[in-house]
């Protein structure tokens, strides 16, 4: 299907902002919930590091392919972090890799950002009703372990 010269308001939101829109929105609610805890100098693109599964145990490396940021953007997010005590990087112990792990400051924001979590689920849960809530739910899992994630794939066919 071929589509040219389609002015915004001709098409509908597609999946993509269906589901980019409430990420936003909830990562800048995160945030400002963390600013307002404590965690001032926390900012959005800082949600790069901090993000599900968080940063424990990866490499720098590893996190910059995640979320599609270069190694030097990564690194320094990295550096900010570990300037305000969130995290630290050590050596692995092969000596090759460096790996990120959480300080008990770091920690404290995981912890905050799984309470401001679970309370916008619960909001979401309100508003949109058990049925449906558990539903989208569901449905998210299910895309979450399918093959429509196929970033590494993805992500070679865009560099050829």
């Amino acid at each position: 299907m071929e589509f040219t010269h389609l002015s915004t308001t001709d098409v509908p939101p597609l999946i993509g902002a269906l589901l980019r829109l409430p990420a936003v929105v909830i990562q800048r609610r995160l945030i400002a919930e963390l600013n307002r805890a404590g965690f001032e100098e926390l900012r959005l693109p800082h949600m790069a590091v901090l993000q599900y599964p968080g940063p424990d145990g990866f490499r720098p490396t590893e996190l910059a392919e995640r979320t599609g940021m270069s190694k030097q953007a990564m690194n320094q997010l990295l550096q900010s972090l570990e300037r305000w005590g969130y995290l630290h990087r050590r050596k692995a112990k092969d000596g090759n890799a460096t790996i990120v792990e959480s300080t008990e400051r770091g920690r404290a924001v995981w912890d905050q950002m799984v309470a401001s979590l679970y309370q916008i689920e619960h909001e979401w849960r309100e508003a949109l009703g058990d049925e449906h809530f558990f539903l989208l739910k569901d449905m998210l899992a299910k895309v979450w372990t399918s093959d429509l994630l196929r970033e590494r794939e993805v992500t070679a066919e865009l560099e050829d």
